[in-house]
């Protein structure tokens, strides 16, 4: 059987499809990093955790040894040769010192009206507060030193007006103390430690000579006293 001439036309308009297969093409360039990701919701709360019972381990003591005890050891170590050594005697015994025959010396005395002294300089101290063994002179204003030893003096003396006082020993000063004033009474103090032999004397000298400015009132007084610390050896 013939095909239809119209099949034939049909044919002749369609053009001729031609297919080309293409080879593969290199890869692109990578792409930029993307921005963060918002962030996620929070997560539900975990089931709360179990607690672990601690069990404590035994203690394990150690037991008692059963040694026997050492023997004693030597009190001193004899080298070879060399004999013993023996212990020596004992010494005698000491002996307690009674208080009641330790010699007592000490004085006080305050400034009232005072006579002049053995010399202009030397601050008299009139009235007697305390005079063991009659060792200062409300006369003179000076302590005579019987018993050997070491004395403590110290003096509080009231002035209207400036004033240096010198602790006289062996006709000389061992320590001065002044003070300066505006008019106003105020008190010249001082204190110091004497090691005495019989016949040395203690007094207070005013420097420069006379005692004009030293208060002569009856609201305060000044006073000068000294004492034995301890005794010693002639």
């Amino acid at each position: 059987k013939m095909a239809s001439p119209l099949w034939f036309a049909a044919a002749a308009l369609i053009p001729t499809l031609e297919i080309v297969v293409a080879s593969d093409g290199r890869d692109g360039h990578p792409g930029a990093p993307g921005r963060n990701g918002r962030p996620g919701q929070k997560g539900d709360l975990g089931a709360p955790g179990k607690i672990k019972k601690m069990t404590p381990a035994p203690l394990n003591f150690a037991p008692v040894g059963g040694s026997p005890p050492g023997t004693a050891g030597q009190s001193r170590f004899p080298r070879p040769g060399w004999p013993p050594r023996e212990q020596g005697d004992h010494g005698p015994k000491a002996q307690v010192g009674n208080l009641q025959d330790q010699p007592k010396t000490a004085f006080s005395a305050s400034r009232k009206n005072p006579s002049p002294g053995v010399s202009p300089k030397t601050v008299v101290f009139d009235h007697s507060i305390t005079n063991q063994d009659n060792t200062y002179s409300t006369q003179t204003g000076k302590f005579t030193c019987r018993v050997p030893g070491y004395y403590y003096f110290t003096f509080q003396v009231v002035s209207k007006g400036s004033l240096c006082l010198d602790l006289m020993h062996r006709d000389r000063a061992v320590a001065t103390f002044c003070d300066q004033s505006q008019g106003l009474l105020q008190v010249n103090s001082g204190g110091s430690v004497l090691n005495l032999a019989p016949g040395d004397q203690v007094w207070l000298d005013s420097n420069p000579p006379g005692a004009a400015n030293i208060y002569a009132g009856t609201e305060a007084d000044s006073v000068f006293s000294g004492f034995l610390l301890f005794p010693t050896k002639a």
